[in-house]
């Protein structure tokens, strides 16, 4: 099935996929610092503010199984700093789809004239994340200790990572 993946910019079709998979991280809580689901509207503005929106999708069946967002992490002398999130249906995880979403979006950030793509809030326990960043040469910053709340209320640290375009 990894031969059948391709990433792509989203269309608006695909919009009701993408709010599934993104609402379904939302409440997994152990990843996303948003508590606030989308919405067929919410999910149609915030897709089209970012910079750039991918999906991981299987050209052979139509099906959206994974997305990525890109856009600036700050403004004016940090501008060419980006970040982005991704989130892959649960049923697709360990397909290494993340891994095509991770590299075509450090592609896309190049293109759009970032030099930084930057990770505020990886959580620690996030090992499978953890290494895909590392393996593809994201380095870490250090550990902020009790930085993410976890949908249980207690506090993990987060690890943020970065890598130069």
């Amino acid at each position: 099935m990894s031969e059948d993946i391709v990433i792509r910019q989203y269309k608006k079709e695909d919009i009701p996929a993408m709010n599934r998979i993104w609402n379904e991280v939302v409440e997994e809580g152990v990843a996303f610092p948003q508590e606030e689901y989308l919405d067929e509207q919410s999910g149609t503005d915030f897709f089209a503010a970012q910079t750039y929106t991918a999906v991981a999708e299987n050209a052979a069946t139509g099906q959206i199984l994974g997305l990525y967002i890109l856009h600036p992490n700050n403004i004016g002398r940090c501008g060419h700093i980006c970040n982005a999130s991704y989130a892959v249906s649960s049923g697709c995880r360990g397909l290494h789809i993340g891994e095509k979403l991770v590299k075509d979006c450090i592609c896309q950030g190049k293109a759009h004239g970032f030099r930084v793509l930057q990770f505020n809030a990886v959580v620690a326990s996030n090992v499978h994340a953890r290494h895909l960043y590392e393996r593809v040469g994201f380095k870490q910053l250090g550990q902020i200790p009790g930085g993410f709340r976890l949908k249980d209320g207690s506090y993990e640290d987060i690890c943020p990572y970065y890598i130069e375009l």
